[in-house]
């Protein structure tokens, strides 16, 4: 029998495929699980215009992100770090502060474990962090560190 699995089902497929199975592991196990559908016509279309909706989504989710990227990359973000005698830092500046300071300052809601920094921001000036906003897509924002008064 002909089934479209609604679930991943182990050792058998992934979410949306269509495989065959033995009617009786269909009856018993797929069915009333809620694992599968039973492959008629209506199914089939109905599996086919969801995945072209998936697909319309993904697409769109890019496009979005992709034009979110480019308005983060005109932007700067001001920080402040305490600087003792001789120029020397106490700590470093780290991705929850950036995450906040961007909502702050420029109303972005960032999650901080997708902000990525190259080793530690421990030192005044300007530096580039990078975003994932999609898994194609990655945004650089400009940070200034300054002396914090």
């Amino acid at each position: 029998m002909k089934v479209i699995l609604l679930e991943d089902v182990k050792s058998q497929g992934k979410k949306g495929d269509i495989i065959n199975v033995s009617d009786g592991y269909a009856r018993n196990a797929l069915f009333p699980k809620k694992l599968a559908l039973e492959a008629t016509t209506k199914n089939l279309n109905d599996l086919k215009l969801q995945k072209a909706n998936e697909d319309k989504l993904a697409k769109e989710n890019l496009e979005a992100a992709k034009a979110f990227a480019a308005e983060i990359g005109k932007k700067e973000l001001q920080l402040a770090m305490k600087v003792g005698e001789g120029g020397r830092t106490f700590g470093s500046i780290s991705t929850k502060e950036i995450a906040e300071a961007a909502k702050e300052q420029l109303g972005y809601d960032l999650d901080k474990k997708k902000i990525q920094i190259d080793g530690t921001i421990k030192s005044l000036g300007t530096t580039s962090v990078t975003i994932k906003l999609h898994p194609k897509v990655n945004a650089e924002l400009k940070i200034i560190v300054s002396e914090q008064k």
